[in-house]
Order: C-alpha cells, then sequence, then structure tokens
C-alpha cells in the first residue's frame, strides 16, 4: 500500500514539477509582467517584461523593443531577470535528478538507495526554483502596488497594474514547490517499501561420529 502511495505521489510529483517549470520559462521571457492603459489614447496598451517593452494596437500590430541597459533598469527587475533565470536552471536540474529517482527507471535499480537520495534532492531543488520564482513576481507585483497607490502622483498619469505574467509566475512557483514537495515526501514510502534482504542461511551441521559423537573442531580443552 505504501508503495503504490509512493508511486502515485511520484507522478503527480513530476506532473506539478514539469507544469511549474515550463510555466515559469514562459513567465520569464514575456512582456506581460504590467500593463499599462493610456487615457489620452485608449488604443494603445503597453506591456512591460523583464527584457523588453511592447505597445499593442487596435488593428493587433505590436511593436517591442529591448530595454536599453541592464544598469538602468529598476533593482526589482535587474534582481528579477537573475533569479528566474536561476529558477529555470534549477527547475530543469530538478526534474532531471528527480527523473533518475523514479521508481519507473531503471537507473540505479539496484542500489534503492542511491535513487532515493536523487529523488530527494530533485525535490529539495525544485523547492528551490518555486521559491527562486515566487520572490522576484512577488517584489514586481509589492513594487506595482506602491506606484498604483502612490498619493505624490498626479491623477491624470497613468499607472502601470499586473500583468498576466505575474498571476502566471505565482501557479508556477506554487507548482514547483507543490511538486518538489510530493517527490521529497515520496522517498520515505521508497524506503518503508523496500525489500529486506534475504535472512542468511545456517550452513548444514556437521555429520554426527558413530555412537552419538559430535565434532567439536573449536575445543580446545579436550579430555583424553
Amino acid at each position: 500500500m505504501a508503495g503504490g502511495w509512493g508511486a502515485k505521489a511520484q507522478g503527480g510529483g513530476m506532473l506539478l514539477a514539469l507544469l511549474g517549470w515550463i510555466s515559469s520559462c514562459v513567465t520569464t521571457f514575456v512582456p506581460l509582467w504590467k500593463n499599462l492603459n493610456l487615457d489620452l489614447n485608449e488604443l494603445e496598451v503597453w506591456n512591460m517584461g523583464l527584457w523588453q517593452v511592447c505597445i499593442t494596437q487596435e488593428e493587433g500590430v505590436v511593436e517591442c523593443q529591448a530595454h536599453g541597459s541592464f544598469l538602468a533598469l529598476p533593482p526589482e527587475l535587474r534582481i528579477s531577470r537573475l533569479l528566474m533565470c536561476l529558477s529555470n536552471g534549477l527547475g530543469l536540474l530538478g526534474c532531471l535528478l528527480a527523473a533518475l529517482g523514479l521508481e519507473g527507471w531503471r537507473t540505479c535499480e539496484d542500489k534503492p538507495g542511491r535513487k532515493r537520495r536523487l529523488l530527494l534532492a530533485g525535490g529539495v531543488t525544485l523547492g528551490m526554483a518555486g521559491i527562486t520564482t515566487l520572490v522576484p513576481v512577488s517584489w514586481v507585483a509589492y513594487n506595482t502596488v506602491l506606484d498604483f497607490w502612490d498619493e505624490t502622483v498626479p491623477d491624470i498619469v497613468p499607472r502601470w497594474e499586473f500583468g498576466e505574467a505575474t498571476f502566471l509566475g505565482w501557479f508556477a512557483g506554487a507548482f514547483l514547490a507543490a511538486g518538489g514537495l510530493l517527490l521529497a515526501c515520496s522517498t520515505r514510502s521508497t524506503k518503508t517499501s523496500t525489500p529486506l534482504a534475504p535472512a542468511c542461511h545456517q550452513g548444514p551441521a556437521a555429520p554426527g561420529l558413530p555412537g552419538g559423537h559430535h565434532l567439536h573442531p573449536r575445543n580446545a580443552d579436550l579430555v583424553i
């Protein structure tokens, strides 16, 4: 029963981890972290990402321009770039480590302890990937809220709002963390369900001598 639960937990954990990793990669590169609607020209929608700014017009024409300089970006965008790239790398590494430790794979079948360590390492790495996704997305969202409700800025000035990538990043971080947790917890059931090694059988007893006497090779105190 424990082995069946462990296999289901591993399958669910890998599915969540893959969904989270793909969503994290999409969040990193799409220019939808912030949206801006201009009151003077409602036909244009501005979208900002970590790498570029895009303008979408009513006709469906999209014009994108990359950020000029990395050092000229706000601190949250600079650090978010680094953290999101780190999250993508950790997510890929965690999926590979966890895949090698799954019960269905034939790698290291004769070494169940190594498979459990690989699975645990993959789960921990995926958890770290989830954290490194949630931190930059939440930081950018927090600064967006502060700028939106800043009373020192006149009301006529347009304000940035949450983009679709913000919500996708939250889901990605949650999926990565949940998948890593399931994979790490499944190592306990895998450990308990591992069959024990067969007990060693004793060799046949030494044959008895005629007359009911037996050999005692280790008895050095023979009395003649």
